[in-house]
């Protein structure tokens, strides 16, 4: 109950305060055109307050409440005063005194250590006074005026080169005296340092001329939109900028990152590590790629479909036909040859690149094949509701279930998991002499059915029906041999020629325990492309369906030709939203197998590495080469949305 209370106490004063900075926000704002002074000194009392505010949050400040309320209500007198101000000098005079006397403020309330505390107790104490390197600053201010420079320069002069000059030389000086020095000095040291920063700041606030009554009102108007983008833009600053840039920082160092550790900086030696570790990448077999069954399984699927593709594009005045008798075994061959290579090469990375592949081709084209089947057919509704329904699951909540389905017990117990109990079940039917007899004949009325539907095919000279159905006809011919000849299902022959159950050991035998990790993802996102798609499907218009029908084309023909490059964008876009979500797959993994038995993926080497083997710089590292690889797909759906808007 008392979490609960805390729980709610937080969530309304998070709830009032935003409510109360957006309101005095736009009423501060609304001050601008006729209220200047006091609009300034409400502007000047809000840095006051957001400085000192920050200096308490990390721990830096003597008498935080104290000096919270003194640097509130200096800067407040500040911005009054500069509010005055309407010549060059004064403003400039105001400005640079003001900001001096806020950076006093500012070094003198420091403390001169800060506690760091693990789990409430104090183990160490850092100090909080820079030590001042007159050559280390000279650099800084240097380059701070250089950058400064050119960036007036690039905005086309359109300013004084000295607000800009005056402004990075500042934050030149922020870096040479505190960021980059050695906190080892002394309480002088420190004040002087947050005096030049408040010197600088206030300077540049100094250097900027009083508006004309038409730029306070344009202030007010143009306010509105800061107001509104100015938090949004704030948590993202926090929550992905912030951490980014912390990230980049620390995938340069050394594992010994702690609490009262030191870690000594080593460049990019952590990437060099990603691509020499052999459970991350392991090149080793690559050469096994081309002994494996699937990858001439592929090349064989692969000839079919571009010879099925190119022999009726040539009949029909064209190079390749699309059609289901090309696209399908063109598909399942390059399938296999993907399975073939990443089969042969193993690590994280190749399980991650994996993933990409099998479940954003599998979840599209179920998605789409769905959406097409189900098109304005009979019970559309209920069937989508039904394929959607595995998107209201989390990730870890669909592991779980999964992980049931998987699960194998001692073949001498019942099964419970629902693909092993089924296993094991076929396998004692295709022992037993009745039961056996019975699949037979309805495999073999099955075959009959598929091949009265390619004949169909055939004769309508409609290529999808047609090679689809012998496709089909394929797995169930193996199933019938299977049944005849070595027996299906999960048994196995006792020492004494008994037939005893047998079962699979899904998620604990490599490399194909990876494929029933990545169902599970497929099974959750088919039905969100299945939902785009079939939106996507109805928008294109009728008159185009139609007029191909009235021109002959059949309804592969219609489909490859007419309904495909309609939506094409849409295409696009699941296909990168998809790569993303796969790309940063970890619940899954975490959930059932926590990377053992070959199964790795990127994220969850990540978690590993800087959590539990406290790797924090390979782990940080880890996590830039995760981002990096989702850059060039955000900006590809990036400019598509860029190029759709235009």
């Amino acid at each position: 109950m008392d979490q609960i209370i805390d729980t709610l106490i937080a969530v309304v004063v998070a709830i009032g305060a935003s409510a109360a900075l957006f309101i005095g926000a736009n009423k501060l704002f609304d001050l601008a055109p006729t209220r200047w002074r006091l609009f300034n000194a409400g502007a000047g009392a809000f840095v006051g307050l957001i400085v000192f505010f920050s200096l308490f949050a990390n721990q830096w400040l003597t008498s935080p409440a104290l000096w919270i309320l003194l640097g509130t209500v200096v800067g407040g007198a500040i911005g009054y005063a500069l509010g005055g101000a309407t010549d060059r000098v004064t403003r400039l005079g105001v400005g640079a005194i003001g900001g001096t006397v806020m950076g006093l403020l500012a070094g003198i309330g420091l403390k001169e250590t800060t506690d760091v505390t693990d789990q409430g107790d104090v183990v160490a104490t850092s100090s909080n006074f820079p030590s001042l390197d007159p050559v280390n600053i000279v650099i800084w201010l240097v380059i701070g005026a250089a950058v400064g420079a050119g960036y007036w320069a690039l905005r086309g002069r359109r300013t004084p080169i000295e607000r800009d000059l005056v402004l990075f030389a500042t934050i030149g000086w922020i870096f040479g005296s505190i960021l980059v020095a050695d906190l080892d000095g002394s309480k002088a040291e420190a004040v002087i340092a947050a005096a030049v920063i408040g010197l600088g700041l206030g300077t540049r606030v100094g250097l900027v001329p009083s508006p004309d009554q038409r730029a306070k009102e344009g202030l007010a108007g143009i306010s509105r939109k800061y107001i509104f983008l100015t938090p949004a833009l704030f948590f993202i600053f926090l929550t992905l900028v912030a951490p980014l840039v912390r990230t980049l920082y620390l995938s340069l160092f050394d594992v010994g990152l702690s609490a009262t550790g030191e870690a000594d900086f080593i460049g990019l030696e952590n990437y060099g590590t990603i691509f020499t570790d052999e459970t991350i990448i392991d090149l080793s077999n690559w050469t096994n790629i081309f002994g494996s069954a699937l990858f001439w399984w592929g090349i064989g699927l692969l000839a079919v479909g571009l010879g099925v593709g190119l022999t009726l594009g040539r009949r029909r005045g064209h190079t390749f036909e699309g059609s289901g008798g090309s696209v399908v075994p063109t598909s399942l061959g390059i399938g296999l040859l993907v399975f073939a290579i990443f089969t042969s090469i193993r690590g994280t990375i190749a399980n991650n690149l994996w993933w990409v592949f099998v479940v954003t081709v599998l979840a599209t084209s179920l998605g789409l094949a769905i959406a097409v089947l189900a098109d304005r057919a009979k019970g559309e509704r209920f069937a989508k509701s039904l394929i959607f329904l595995p998107m209201a699951l989390s990730f870890v909540g669909a592991g779980i279930i999964w992980r049931f389905m998987y699960i194998a017990r001692d073949p001498s117990k019942d099964q419970t998991g629902v693909f092993n109990a089924a296993w094991v079940k076929l396998g004692e039917l295709s022992n037993s002499g009745t039961g056996s007899t019975i699949a037979i004949v309805v495999l073999v009325a099955i075959l009959g059915g598929l091949a009265f539907l390619a004949m169909r095919g055939r004769r309508a000279d409609a290529g999808g029906v047609l090679y689809g159905s012998l496709a089909l006809m394929l797995p169930v011919i193996w199933l019938i041999y299977r049944l005849l000849g070595p027996g299906l299902g999960g048994f196995q022959e006792g020492p004494n020629g008994e037939t005893l159950p047998d079962t699979i050991l899904f998620l604990q035998e490599p490399p194909f325990n990876n494929l029933w990790l990545m169902v599970v993802l497929i099974w959750i996102q088919v039905g969100f492309s299945m939902v785009i798609f079939s939106a996507a499907i109805k928008a294109v218009p009728q008159e185009l369906i139609e007029a191909s029908k009235v021109d002959g084309a059949t309804e592969s023909q219609t489909f490859w030709r007419v309904v495909v490059p309609q939506i094409a964008n849409t295409i696009g876009v699941v296909v990168t939203t998809l790569i993303v979500l796969v790309t940063k797959v970890f619940d899954i993994v975490k959930v059932m197998t926590n990377g053992n038995f070959d199964t790795q993926v990127l994220a969850n080497e990540m978690w590993q590495r800087a959590f539990t083997e406290l790797k924090i710089g390979l782990g940080s590292a880890l996590a830039v080469l995760l981002f990096i690889s989702v850059i060039p797909i955000m900006y590809i759906n990036i400019r598509r949305m860029q190029k759709a808007a235009a």
